[in-house]
């Protein structure tokens, strides 16, 4: 089993970026959480983070046939980039949406995911215990 980890814009920031709302952890910690998580379990994974749209999209196209299952935060990628939603439908991959926020009680843009109707599923709200949720469905999953 491989599994890719993909963030996009901002979540490089994370620790510092408003931790109220994202916590105070680094994405290198989360990865170094999920990293021993999916080793445990025999798993592969490796982690990718992007500002760019294009670049999400590229390493997307990339995973189809290198991974299993992709977990994806796309930050505020998730309300508008259709560009993005058709990169994941089209790779025919699982992918598991994840947020460490809860989108659906904060600004009301965030309420709307174009790219879940085409994802496996969505966990948010449960900070970086988002992430070990998806991971651990992934790991369990038979498609």
């Amino acid at each position: 089993m491989k599994i890719l980890v993909m963030n996009g814009p901002n979540l490089n920031l994370l620790g510092e970026r408003e931790p109220s709302v994202y916590g105070d952890n680094s994405l290198e910690a989360i990865n170094e959480r999920l990293k021993t998580q999916a080793e445990n379990a025999g798993a592969e994974i490796d982690f990718y983070q992007s500002n760019h749209e294009g670049a999400i999209i590229d390493k997307l196209h990339e995973a189809r046939t290198e991974f299993d299952y992709v977990i994806l935060n796309a930050g505020a990628y998730t309300h508008y980039s259709y560009a993005i939603r058709d990169a994941i439908a089209a790779i025919k991959i699982p992918v598991i949406e994840v947020h460490l926020s809860n989108v659906h009680s904060r600004d009301e843009f965030r309420h709307k995911s174009v790219i879940s109707p085409v994802c496996k599923g969505v966990i948010a709200g449960f900070g970086e215990q988002s992430y070990v949720l998806a991971l651990n469905y992934a790991l369990t999953d038979k498609f």
